[in-house]
């Protein structure tokens, strides 16, 4: 039996730095407490709003 083991290391720390990055932003841009949590929760799904920007730009 073989294993395979898939090797996403790099986009995943990728992905970590873009949470950090992006929860930094947001919280520092925060105007009260409840608008630094909703800050992190929108750090965590960062990438939907990349897409959605790219696709929305792209005219798809």
């Amino acid at each position: 039996m073989k294993k395979y083991i898939h090797h996403s290391g790099p986009a995943g720390a990728g992905y970590g730095l873009g949470v950090i990055g992006a929860a930094v932003y947001y919280i520092s841009t925060a105007t009260g407490f409840w608008m630094g949590v909703l800050g992190f929760l929108k750090a965590l799904v960062w990438p939907a709003f990349l897409v959605y920007g790219l696709l929305k730009f792209l005219g798809m």
